[in-house]
């Protein structure tokens, strides 16, 4: 039986990261849809800040539902691509947050539960998944041979990825203050 509640956590688990995700990359799209640099290069992505999020949370489910949506979305069109282009960046839509995850645990010294993070391990996730999402998009564009490919690209998508987390991180933070307040608590969870 537990077994059973696992795995129905885990699916559960998955089909929320993939959700959420689609959600917010559409939200996304449709409110910075002057500040794309190209085809998938943002200069403000609202949903790398919930990569993030989910994968410090979800750890492997979050990534698999992340991978998941991000080969739906481009399967329902975003991108016009081959399957392999496909897979590639849906790959690496999971993959990147959950090394920023790993890097920050095993380096920092961050517990698996997140008790002792703390803003500046935030702040070092971010930037390490800003640069790994930017780096590793960017090399699969340009070894695809696509037109979002190229060094002023990796700029822009590493920015907007460190924008889109930074102000994510910062509204999570802001409704969690928020919360705290009208429940008269200083935490969040007693």
């Amino acid at each position: 039986m537990l077994s059973y509640r696992a795995s129905s956590q885990f699916f559960f688990e998955i089909i929320l990261s993939a959700t959420l995700y689609m959600a917010f990359f559409y939200f996304n799209q449709a409110i910075t849809a002057p500040l794309e640099a190209a085809k998938g290069v943002n200069w403000i992505f609202l949903p790398a800040g919930l990569r993030i999020f989910l994968t410090l949370i979800l750890d492997y489910s979050g990534a698999i539902g992340l991978a998941i949506a991000s080969l739906l979305i481009n399967y329902i069109g975003f991108y016009e691509l081959d399957l392999t282009s496909t897979l590639g960046i849906a790959i690496i839509c999971g993959v990147a947050p959950l090394l920023g995850r790993h890097f920050v645990i095993h380096n920092l010294k961050v517990q698996a539960d997140l008790s002792n993070i703390s803003m500046k391990h935030l702040l070092i996730i971010i930037i390490a998944y800003s640069l790994l999402s930017s780096g590793l998009h960017q090399l699969w564009f340009v070894s695809r041979g696509l037109d979002s490919g190229g060094w002023n690209h990796f700029i822009a998508m590493f920015c907007g990825d460190l924008a889109g987390s930074i102000l994510f991180v910062a509204v999570i933070k802001y409704g969690i203050d928020l919360v705290k307040g009208r429940l008269g608590r200083d935490n969040l969870i007693e």
